[in-house]
């Protein structure tokens, strides 16, 4: 990956932001093991892809609200350091992977 301007959020995730994302990931491993599971019992296609349409989504839901809370903290506080532009390109960049 790119260098990114910082190594630590400007403002650390509260205990509760951190164990929502962390349940959030759990769970999506649990799912991600179902998968492993069907495939070994040779469940049908179909149902397969489902369940991996699921994880993507639930994926895609935990980087939109990493993202929202990058924005509403380390965006923010960038920009009213004068380092605006910066983060801005750093973000965009990102979000042009996440959406590969």
């Amino acid at each position: 990956m790119d260098k990114f301007l910082h190594d630590h959020p400007v403002k650390p995730r509260t205990k509760d932001e951190k164990q929502k994302i962390i349940n959030r990931l759990k769970r999506i491993e649990g799912q991600v093991r179902g998968i492993q599971k069907m495939v070994e019992d040779d469940r049908y296609c179909v149902d397969i892809l489902v369940q991996i349409s699921a994880v993507q989504s639930a994926l895609k839901n935990v980087g939109f609200s990493v993202t929202e809370r990058h924005i509403n903290h380390c965006v923010s506080d960038a920009i009213r350091q004068g380092e605006g532009k910066e983060t801005i390109e750093e973000l965009m960049s990102v979000l042009k992977q996440f959406s590969k």
